[in-house]
Formats: C-alpha cells, structure tokens, sequence
C-alpha cells in the first residue's frame, strides 16, 4: 500500500477529521489568477468555430462516439478551436440571486463570475493546456499555451517536440497516441487550487481533470471523433519540456489528436518515427508571472505528487482495472423500473453554454420525471476515461445512488442504480432530506428541493490495489467525468443541477450500507427543477 492509499482514507474522512493544516484560512485578497500570464509572448487569435455544424449532444452522452471500426475522425484547426472555446474559454459574464457565499462579490468586475461549458471545483480551473504541434498542424510546430481569456495560442516554443512526447509515452502507449504529431497536454498549477484547498487540492484537481476531458469526449462524440486521456507518461520529462517545476505544476494527462488530412510524420508516409533528436530535450523558457504576492507549500500534496509520480511509466497491464470495477446491484429487493433513457436533439455547444450550477434554486413544486432521471442516471453510470489504462472502456468504474426527493411516481428513499436493467433498488426507505442537509458542509443548497441527489461511488482503494498510486489520477478524475456528464446531461433536459464536494462521505457510505465494500462516495450531485422567474443577468461573449 503506498501513501495514496492513507490520502484516499483521510479524504474520506475529512468531515470529522480535519486535514491539516486544520487551521488554515485563504487569503481571498492575494490569490492566484484563474490562468496563465506570460509577458511579452505572441498571441494568434483562434477562429470561433461558430460557423461549423452544431450536432445533438446526446451521441456523447449515450453511445460511444468515433468513426467506422472506432477509428476517429480528424481535427481541423476549426474543430479544435471550437472544442476549446466550448469547453475551458470564457463565454459569459453570469450574475444573479441565488445561494452561494461569494454572491455579494460578484457584481464586482474584479469577482465577475465568467461561465465555461466545463465545471471547475470551486470555479478555480486549475488545469492548463498547452498544444503540442508537429509538422501535420496548421501552425509552425511548437508548444502553444491556450489563453482562455483571449481564445488566442501563445507560441511557447518554437520546433517540432512530438517526438520527445511520443518518447515520454512509451512504445506501449496505445496506438493513436503513437501515429499522431498533436497533442494536448494537460498541466496543472497547484496553487491555483492549494491557496483555497490546501491539502484537499489534490483530490480537487484530480476531478477537474477528468471534466475537461469529459466534455471534451461528448463534444467530440457528437462531431464524429474521438479523444482519450494518456495517464501513464515520463511525467519529469514532460515538466521538463514545459519548463515548469514537478512540484509548483505538472503534468496530469496527455490527449492525442487524429488530425485530418495527415499523410505522414515531416510529408512522410504512413506513422510518426517514435525515435527522437539527438542531444537534449528543449525546454519552454517563458515563464507564468505569478499574481500572488506569497504561495504556501504543503506537504501532503507534495507527497501525493511523489506518491503518483514515482511509477509513472509503469502502465497497467490489459486487463488490470478488472478487479477494480464497479459492483453489480444484487438482485431481488424492491425494485422501481424507470423508462428507457433518451435525450432529445439538444446541440452539444447550446448544452455547453447552457451548463452551470443552480445553487440553492431548486424548487419542489415541480418534480422531476422517471424519463429524466432515467436519462441522467444511465448517462452517469455510462461514463468512462477511456484512458490507457482501459483503452476501449469496459471497465465501468462509477456506481450511482439516488437520494429520491421528488420524482413523479417514485417513493423517497435512497435507491441503488443497477444500469443494466435500468430500475432503481431501494436500499433505504421513507424522506432522505434532513439526512442529505444535515451531512452537507455548506449553506449553498436546500438538498430537500432537489427532485434527487445522485451520489457517484468508485472503488478507489481497488483502484490503487490494481494501478499504484497513479490511479489516484483516474479514479477521482473519473468522478469528475460523472459530474461533466450529468450537467451536461441536465442542461440537455432543462434541469437545474449541481455538483459537491463538502459533505461528510462516512455517513453517506452507513446510510447507503457500504461499510462493510471499498465503494467510496466521491461528489454529491443535486437535480431538480428551479423555481421559475429567476432574476438573473447574462452576458454572452461567445
């Protein structure tokens, strides 16, 4: 067992038993900026994209997406851009009377909150991307920094390195990682999470990690393509090349891109050469100016970093999740049937800039029906990394519970979710409110309004048993994909939803009756209906 094993447990636990530093207070006055800033780096401008067809988002949200024989399509420059802006850029400047405590900040501009089609855990999107281009692309190869404020690259290094990141993913990474020259590349920043989360950050980033790459997979499901994490990679290689310093900021994932019109490596035939330049690495000289005036050091996301780095390039076996996959839902019980899922032809960009958090709006009056929750519940329970670890996603890895509040024809009581009949079992029945609010850290949501809240549970212990502490990355991160995919999913519904993590995971694993698995509840997620009217102000800039 290594030390992602005790950082699994002490999260599990941190509803009674503080994580140090216990004591600690943010200092909201001198935080990070929610991205990048390099002075005196050239900015190209990204074309929108708003010209391009604007498909049903429900082909990411059911089936799997992908061209004939699961081979995808190709990117455009076009296509990129618009999954980029889609899914981190800013689109809208969103203000309005609702439940949360950083309310009374907002009309400020210096607090605006700027809505994105991805969620980010505590609005702070620590995640950067950088594009790794080689000679395919329709830019001079490089690595390019997405500025999300400006939907601009900002050209960090000039030449071609996809080689060198070919090479940190090893000959045993799966194909489409090896046959392409694109790349994104997925840092994070610890303090842009750490000066808010401290210790808790790591589990934080984790889950935003996996809803970028979720949205990027129902986006790209929904145009024909196909996008997978690379999890297991040369990890101080990569820092290397980005410039940046393994414990300040580091690299979390790799996507490859199939890029359309490819004929070859360098106008060569057939796949990139996986063998590099000779001499060393490059390295990106700019560096990220920090907004912060002081940025604090904590030694247990140092550790979980150490812990999650040491066996990077040991990529698991074919095979290995297996043990680590989600229970199946016992038979027999009392079981409620819910209708087939469904989604109507709702455009994924439309549900993207349609997404966001209802924070204390839900209104009981108007329940949610059995066909809704059916549709956000297979959704869920659908929802994988695809990652290198289970190229293909066979392994499902999330369960769901539902906590039924309101919902047209179905008794309150907290339900299991068994996906393949598609029935909810009951595992404790009568009114689940008070429990849900009583065991909520936060102010921010009346969980009795909600029509149910669906708590997403992953095996993480058997995860890490399976993969090494790595699979940290891919068990929580899988959590977040369960979360992108349920706002999406709402949002596609006209659903009000929202995703948390504050609540006190021990009582929900008695409540449940899971003392006696390794199921850990990861994330409440509230749905309902909201109360009409809303005064709300809405900006769009995209």
């Amino acid at each position: 067992m290594g030390y992602a094993h005790e950082y699994a447990d002490a999260v599990l636990h941190r509803g009674r038993v503080p994580m140090e530093p216990a004591d600690f207070v943010p200092d909201w006055a001198d935080g990070p900026r929610k991205g990048k800033f390099y002075p005196g780096v050239e900015s190209y401008a990204l074309p929108d994209g708003d010209d391009l067809p604007d498909p049903p988002a429900a082909p990411g949200l059911l089936p799997s997406g992908g061209g004939p024989d699961g081979r995808p399509g190709g990117f455009t420059l076009p296509l990129l851009s618009a999954m980029l802006k889609d899914s981190y850029g800013l689109t809208g400047r969103r203000l309005g009377v609702q439940a949360n405590s950083d309310l009374s900040g907002l009309p400020f501009y210096t607090h605006a909150n700027w809505s994105r089609g991805t969620a980010g855990g505590g609005g702070l999107y620590p995640v950067s991307i950088h594009w790794a281009s080689g000679p395919s692309g329709p830019l001079t190869p490089g690595v390019h920094y997405y500025d999300v404020h400006r939907h601009a690259a900002q050209r960090l290094l000039t030449g071609d390195v996809s080689a060198r990141i070919r090479e940190a993913l090893g000959p045993d990474a799966p194909a489409e990682a090896l046959e392409t020259d694109q790349y994104l590349v997925l840092g994070v920043k610890y303090w842009q999470n750490t000066f808010k989360y401290n210790s808790f950050s790591y589990h934080v980033v984790s889950t935003d990690l996996g809803t970028v790459v979720q949205t990027w997979r129902i986006w790209a499901a929904a145009h024909g393509l196909r996008t997978a994490p690379v999890l297991w990679f040369d990890e101080p290689r990569l820092n290397g090349l980005l410039g940046t310093t393994g414990e300040e900021e580091t690299v979390f994932a790799v996507v490859p891109l199939h890029w359309a019109g490819r004929t070859g490596h360098a106008g060569r035939t057939g796949p990139p050469s996986a063998s590099g330049a000779p001499g060393p690495d490059p390295a990106v000289a700019h560096r990220d100016l920090e907004r912060s005036r002081t940025v604090l050091d904590f030694p247990t996301v140092r550790a979980m970093h150490a812990a999650t780095t040491e066996r990077a390039t040991d990529r698991p076996p074919a095979g290995a999740l297996a043990t680590a996959a989600a229970l199946a839902t016992p038979s027999g019980g009392t079981r409620v049937p819910l209708p087939a899922p469904a989604f109507p032809d709702v455009p994924v960009r439309r549900v993207l800039r349609a997404r966001r958090s209802s924070f204390g709006r839900f209104d009981a009056a108007r329940p949610v029906t059995p066909a809704q929750l059916s549709a956000v519940l297979a959704a869920c329970a659908a929802t994988t990394l695809d990652s290198d670890a289970d190229p293909a996603g066979t392994v499902r890895l999330a369960r769901l519970y539902a906590f039924v509040n309101h919902v047209e024809g179905v008794e309150p009581g907290a339900y299991a979710y068994d996906p393949d009949s598609g029935a909810l079992r009951l595992v404790d029945a009568g009114p689940q409110g008070a429990f849900l609010q009583d065991t909520y850290f936060l102010a921010n949501y009346n969980l009795e309004q909600a029509g149910a809240v669906l708590v997403p549970t992953v095996r993480t212990t058997a995860v890490l048993d399976a993969v090494g502490d790595r699979g940290y990355r891919l068990a929580v991160g899988t959590a977040g994909a369960v979360a992108q995919t349920f706002y999406v999913a709402a949002a596609a519904l006209e659903l009000g939803a929202g995703v948390a993590l504050g609540f006190d995971n021990i009582s929900h694993i008695e409540k449940l009756g899971l003392g006696g698995g390794d199921e850990a509840p990861l994330l409440i997620m509230p749905l309902g209906n909201e109360r009409p009217r809303p005064a709300d102000f809405r900006h769009e800039i995209a």
